[in-house]
């Protein structure tokens, strides 16, 4: 038989896998609730969907505040440009403060700065270059492709021409000879 959680246990639960330090792994904490690991991890996930509900001090039902985080895919060029900005004038211990309130992980914005930085590098005479590379290459195959149905079709009508001929000369038909 399951075991049936309330919706501020699930809540709590969440908090406390997601406000653990670096040494607690996220299977101890579910081993210390009494939860199964993937449970755990499944209304992890249903939080950041907004799929549980909190009770504020005031009574009134509110979105828990882990929901409102964004994935790191959904974060906008700008929004992301903008990220790495802020952490660049920050420490490193700062610029980590930063990314737990923002749902982020500080690879996301080592990423998001090596995306920025290697698109920046990437001249357009690099672009040019490699477009001008790949269009020579489809350029050959194709040429390739074209004298070899060429020869076929040559063949094609060399045989064409030698059956009229032999047509010709040995007649359509060899039954109609006896």
């Amino acid at each position: 038989m399951r075991a049936k959680f309330t919706q501020s246990f699930k809540i709590q639960a969440v908090e406390k896998a997601l406000s653990r330090n670096d040494v607690t792994s996220l299977k101890d904490i579910a081993e210390s609730l009494g939860v199964g690991h993937s449970t755990l991890h499944k209304w992890i996930v249903q939080s950041r969907h907004q799929a549980f509900e909190s009770i504020s001090n005031e009574g009134a039902v509110n979105v828990n505040g882990m929901a409102k985080e964004k994935r790191p895919q959904d974060w906008s060029p700008e929004d992301k440009l903008g990220l790495i900005i802020r952490c660049g004038a920050l420490s490193d211990e700062d610029a980590n403060r930063l990314c737990r309130e923002q749902g982020l992980y500080p690879h996301h914005i080592q990423q998001w700065k090596e995306e920025f930085v290697g698109r920046a590098s990437q001249s357009p005479q690099t672009k040019n270059t490699s477009e001008a590379k790949h269009l020579r290459h489809e350029n050959k195959a194709l040429k390739k492709e074209l004298n070899r149905k060429d020869k076929a079709l040559a063949e094609t009508a060399a045989l064409l021409v030698l059956q009229k001929k032999v047509n010709a000369i040995w007649g359509d038909d060899e039954d109609s000879s006896q």
